[in-house]
């Protein structure tokens, strides 16, 4: 029991990894509070499961929907860039109509993918299990995926990409334009997120309209607990730390249905997992609350 508990949260972690990697560009390296993802990731899965439907082969539809879902950060970076919307009404303005569209995707507010090809079962007739099926190809793509990433954020592109988020008025001044960064930025997270979708829904075997609610919320959580582990900055170890971090939250929820809680109680135990790590004491806090003045009293 405990080895298959370990087994399915490595593979949802490899799953969900893609979307906490793109969540890691938005609000690490971008400094950009993106909401999008809770309509991106959905878009994945939408698009990815009525092309399966359609008869489109699987890895064909993973790139179908790594575009559109390219397209929808481009969308908010515009509204951003452009219209001078603030980036968190943005994103929001982004993900509500995206609920929209999934459901004209879909035609309906869930689509099984019961016996239809996948590039799990297309793994499998090779001769793997199910399991060995999934965390090749899951791992494979992530592994892909990050390499590429690595690999991106250390070009002279990725860098004019890292330093927009850090000061984008100095690499203004070196005559990179901060709004093309920020929308090329969102596009690649936004990109991942729908791939991740479009993973989850052949590896769940359904795509349904609601599975995008907190999605954002769980990819802070993986680059959260992902940085409290690995604390190293650099952008290998980093994006190493966030597919980390998207194993463990995997691995903390199915301990906590181990526990008790219900399924429903899954998002109040996401709250506390982001809120433990950054509630975390900081050095000299209590140094700091030694210096408080209060009305009537003086300093020391």
């Amino acid at each position: 029991m405990l080895v298959n508990m370990l087994t399915g949260s490595l593979e949802q972690g490899l799953a969900y990894a893609l979307m906490a990697l793109g969540v890691f560009l938005t609000f690490r390296i971008l400094s950009f509070p993106d909401l999008t993802v809770d309509g991106s990731f959905p878009l994945g899965a939408a698009i990815s499961a009525r092309l399966i439907l359609g008869g489109t082969h699987p890895l064909l539809a993973m790139l179908t929907a790594v575009f559109l879902g390219m397209l929808a950060g481009l969308f908010t970076g515009i509204l951003h860039t452009r219209l001078k919307i603030a980036g968190l009404l943005a994103g929001i303005i982004t993900m509500t109509a995206l609920y929209s569209i999934n459901l004209r995707i879909m035609g309906r507010s869930n689509l099984a993918l019961l016996r239809q090809p996948s590039i799990l079962t297309i793994a499998q007739d090779w001769g793997l299990s199910r399991t060995g099926a999934t965390l090749l190809c899951f791992g494979l793509v992530v592994l892909l995926i990050k390499v590429l990433l690595d690999y991106f954020l250390h070009t002279e592109l990725g860098l004019a990409l890292r330093a927009t988020g850090n000061n984008p008025r100095m690499i203004k001044s070196l005559g990179v334009a901060p709004r093309k960064m920020i929308i090329l930025g969102l596009a690649l997270a936004n990109g991942l997120a729908a791939l991740s979708g479009a993973l989850v829904a052949q590896y769940q075997g359904f795509a349904d309209i609601g599975m995008g609610i907190g999605m954002i919320i769980v990819g802070l959580a993986s680059v959260i607990i992902g940085e409290s582990i690995v604390r190293n900055k650099k952008i290998v170890f980093a994006t190493s730390g966030v597919i980390l971090g998207s194993i463990l939250y995997r691995t903390l929820i199915s301990t906590a249905l181990r526990l008790g809680f219900s399924p429903t109680d899954l998002k109040l135990v996401t709250a506390f997992l982001v809120i433990i790590p950054l509630a975390r004491p900081k050095k000299g806090w209590l140094q700091g609350l030694k210096k408080i003045t209060f009305p009537g009293k003086e300093a020391d």
